[in-house]
């Protein structure tokens, strides 16, 4: 699996069209299950620690702030998989840096 999203239903339900595995999460309970059984922390629904995780873990916006420590923490770790941040169905939250100028902050230059 290369891919794996959490984030709202309808969002989840369009990456499914196109092949991307998901899971629903509509708390903070929800969102940490699937977190952690993506990360490799957790052995829930009897799937093994470790099996057919993705490389690429997508959290839309709202996921992310739910998980903020838990997903800092994996980040500061280096390991796989790589999270991705993603807006939600309404959009942006204000106040949050776009990659675009996450990138544009670390480079320097605007282009």
């Amino acid at each position: 699996m290369e891919y794996f999203v959490i984030g709202e239903r309808e969002l989840v339900l369009g990456f499914m069209l196109a092949g991307v595995k998901g899971q629903a999460a509509s708390n903070r309970q929800e969102a940490l299950q699937a977190f952690q059984l993506m990360t490799g922390q957790s052995t829930s629904a009897g799937a093994p620690v470790g099996v057919d995780r993705p490389k690429v873990l997508i959290l839309t916006e709202d996921v992310a702030d739910m998980l903020s420590s838990e997903v800092r923490s994996w980040q500061m770790e280096g390991k796989a998989p790589l999270i991705v941040e993603i807006p939600g169905l309404e959009g942006h939250i204000e106040g949050r840096k776009t990659l675009t100028d996450a990138i544009r902050e670390a480079v320097g230059i605007q282009v």
